[in-house]
Parts: structure tokens; C-alpha cells; sequence
């Protein structure tokens, strides 16, 4: 005689792998928006000692227009000969955001920002669209 599992134990099991559910989802949700917000703060700070280390090397940041990808490769042989073979930033491109969107570099006379403008890709925006500031990860 064979042995099996009644209708009401699969229908127990059922309810508590249900209970379950219920009780876990509501905290994943949304965990994954917060966890590449918080990438992008890890990734600015990668970025920013990249900035650093090329001011220790060259007395000034990279201009506006050579931009991040100066920290790749470099942007001006004459301007800058003494560039590390290996740049100062891991990998042959310009670093994106978790949502594969360019930073933009700020740069003032004596300091700069880096902004991710969220998953949206747009100025402003609230939540997970808002946009992230280097300045404010530092905080």
C-alpha cells in the first residue's frame, strides 16, 4: 500500500508557507532600489579617491571636459606626463551608475561633486529617483 500525504497536510503546508510569504515580501520590497542607492555612494567614494589621487599627481582635478574618463585614461599627454600606466580607476571605461546612467563631474575652484541622477535618469525626483549627490554620501 502506498503512502502519501493527506489533503489536509498539503493544505496545512500550504497555509504556512503562505504566512510565511506574507510576513517576508513586504520587508524585500523595495530593498533592492535602496541597496544601488547605496552602491552609488560606494562607487562615488571609488571614484572621488580616483580625483585625489590625480590632484596629488598633477596640482589640480581634471577640467569639466576631460571629465571622469580622465581617470581612465589619460586625457593629455603634454598636460600630463607622468599619467600611471593603469589610470586611476579599475577597468578600460568611464564608471556608470547602477542603472547604467554616466555621473556627472562638478567641478568648483577648489573642490568638486559627483551627481547619479537616480533611476529615473532625471534632474530632481523623490525616492528612488531622487538624485545623489558625492556631497551628501559624505554626511
Amino acid at each position: 500500500m502506498k503512502k502519501a500525504f493527506s489533503l489536509m497536510e498539503l493544505m496545512i503546508v500550504i497555509i504556512i508557507l503562505g504566512l510565511l510569504a506574507s510576513l517576508v515580501m513586504p520587508n524585500l520590497v523595495g530593498k533592492g532600489e535602496q541597496a544601488k542607492q547605496k552602491l552609488v555612494c560606494v562607487q562615488m567614494k571609488t571614484i572621488a579617491e580616483g580625483f585625489k589621487m590625480f590632484k596629488v599627481d598633477f596640482g589640480k582635478y581634471p577640467t569639466v571636459e576631460e571629465g571622469i574618463l580622465a581617470l581612465v585614461k589619460n586625457p593629455d599627454d603634454e598636460k600630463y606626463p607622468n599619467y600611471p600606466k593603469g589610470g586611476y580607476l579599475d577597468g578600460q571605461n568611464e564608471p556608470k551608475d547602477p542603472w547604467n546612467n554616466h555621473y556627472i563631474y562638478i567641478l568648483t575652484e577648489e573642490a568638486f561633486d559627483l551627481i547619479s541622477l537616480g533611476s529615473d535618469g532625471k534632474e530632481g525626483g523623490v525616492d528612488e529617483n531622487k538624485d545623489i549627490r558625492y556631497s551628501e554620501c559624505q554626511k
